[in-house]
């Protein structure tokens, strides 16, 4: 579960800003809106939280930051090549921030345990990085990595609480990767899980991108991801009464570059339709997804990954949630992160919007609102 996130000179941001998931002493709505951690310090986290604010205040900036740090700790090990730069922007309107590091730091539950980790990087090089670890009130610095600029190269403080070829991974660490991530890649086996986390757990949608709808239909296969996605779709009540998967001829084009310039490529293949039964007094029909309301197809399209985030407890950040969904569907979906029955593994939601309807005590509690 997530407990904090902080970024500091990215983008539009220059000085740190906080989120935090860490619920206050209010009891109010505390049977659904808050999980357990089991840590008497911190006893509860939210569920959910939203973010207000005026266009080009930074919502978007702190919601993709999150999806940054993941991908460096994803890719810095990896596909980043020796001697290549990141494309991180530096709050750029005071000449001082554009010349310093970009900053990241995220504290999460993994295992019951508390784990602080971050990292400053600029294009060229991770600058800091450090781990710590809660396993006692007081925290456990597992590594710190800083940049000397005067030998030029990075000084390891380790603590014997990290155990494993540590002077191996710490020579094998590339000036522009993090020694996380490439000691998880040499199957470190207290870093790796924390690697894992990092990588697996958020999941994000920028504004205006929602996922694929083929890979709800894909549930549709089988009796479970059917009735799962059945019941995700009438809990928005929407009056489908059901939901079918036909199997078409169709064809899916593509396009290739190579040195004699794009070249187009149209295969015909069997491919799987969602249809909605639809039933009222007078009668029912069935329709395609294309005939369903905008509001109706981006629902479709996020069960996937909704079904998927409240299964496996993960974090699910999305943009403008608003964006062609009516407000009441809205509720309905933040109203299932705060269902214990059917949230049953500490899953979160974390999302932007601009509707002020959502700003009722039934929904949200104080310390949710951003």
């Amino acid at each position: 579960m997530l407990l904090e996130f902080r970024i500091r000179n990215y983008r539009s941001i220059r000085d740190e800003i906080v989120i935090s998931f860490v619920a206050s002493k209010d009891k109010k709505l505390a049977d659904t809106h808050l999980a357990s951690t089991g840590i008497k310090s911190l006893p509860h986290v939210l569920r959910s939280a939203v973010i207000y604010g005026p266009n080009a205040s930074g919502k978007s900036t702190l919601l993709h930051a999150i999806h940054y740090m993941r991908a460096v700790v994803a890719e810095s090990a990896t596909i980043i090549q020796p001697g290549q730069t990141y494309v991180v922007q530096p709050f750029r309107l005071d000449a001082e921030y554009a010349k310093q590091p970009t900053e990241f730091e995220i504290t999460f539950l993994l295992g019951g345990v508390r784990h602080q980790y971050g990292f400053s990087l600029t294009p060229e090089r991770i600058v800091d990085e450090w781990l710590l670890v809660y396993r006692a009130p007081k925290p456990q610095q597992w590594f710190r990595r800083t940049f000397d600029e005067k030998s030029q190269s990075s000084v390891y403080e380790f603590s014997t609480h990290l155990t494993g070829p540590r002077k191996l991974w710490q020579e094998t660490t590339r000036p522009n990767a993090l020694f996380l991530s490439t000691a998880a890649q040499l199957n470190s086996e207290l870093l790796g899980p924390i690697f894992r986390w990092l990588v697996d757990q958020p999941i994000y949608f920028p504004a205006g991108l929602s996922p694929q709808p083929d890979l709800t239909t894909q549930l549709l296969q089988s009796d479970v991801g059917k009735r799962a996605v059945r019941d995700f779709l009438a809990s928005a009540d929407i009056s489908i009464s059901d939901v079918l998967s036909v199997s078409r001829q169709g064809f899916q084009q593509q396009i290739m570059f190579g040195p004699e310039g794009p070249q187009f490529s149209r295969e015909e293949r069997e491919m799987l339709m969602p249809q909605f039964v639809h039933k009222t007094e007078h009668g029912s029909a069935t329709f395609e997804l294309y005939e369903e309301s905008q509001g109706t197809q981006r629902l479709y399209a996020l069960a996937a990954p909704v079904l998927d985030v409240l299964k496996n407890g993960r974090l699910l950040i999305v943009d403008e949630l608003d964006s062609s969904l009516h407000p009441l569907l809205v509720r309905r979906l933040v109203r299932m992160f705060h269902n214990p029955e059917l949230n049953p593994n500490g899953a979160q939601l974390l999302f932007t919007t601009h509707d002020t309807s959502l700003l009722d005590r039934t929904v949200f509690r104080r310390d949710q609102i951003w």
